[in-house]
């Protein structure tokens, strides 16, 4: 995967989940992303397409390969055209939950990543971009 190329997937049940995990982990492994780091990335993804597909009804993740001041990292976006997330500040508090979970999910996907943004209206769908850096350890200007 080179800079400019987005690979976009399908996230509309269970099999798309585990492709957008594969993907994620090979993108990462290509990046040179660490074995700690990939499994950072892999289980923010992780959380994220299960969210896109149970709270969201199904979406799509891209995934880019990026690039700055010769860092090489991945930003994923996973978008939905569900019904929104009505307090983003609660749905990223541990302990939220608006199912069976134990409300760990948005904001654990925070921790592991260096950049998360939230964009969500009720009745419009949410998109998630996270970004992660190898050889992580400082945010990058962008």
């Amino acid at each position: 995967m080179s800079p400019d190329d987005v690979t976009r997937l399908q996230i509309g049940n269970d099999v798309q989940i585990a492709g957008a995990r594969q993907a994620v982990r090979e993108a990462a492994v290509a990046a040179g992303f660490s074995l700690v780091e990939q499994t950072k990335i892999v289980t923010a993804a992780s959380e994220l397409a299960r969210n896109t597909l149970v709270h969201g009804g199904g979406g799509h993740m891209e995934l880019q390969a990026v690039t700055v001041a010769g860092r090489k990292g991945l930003r994923l976006t996973f978008a939905d055209d569900g019904p929104g997330i009505r307090d983003v500040d609660s749905a990223l508090s541990d302990g939220y939950t608006t199912g069976n979970g134990l409300g760990l999910g948005l904001g654990g996907a925070r921790r592991l990543v260096q950049e998360f943004t939230i964009d969500s209206t009720p009745g419009g769908g949410t998109t998630v971009t996270a970004v992660s850096w190898a050889r992580s350890g400082q945010r990058v200007p962008r």
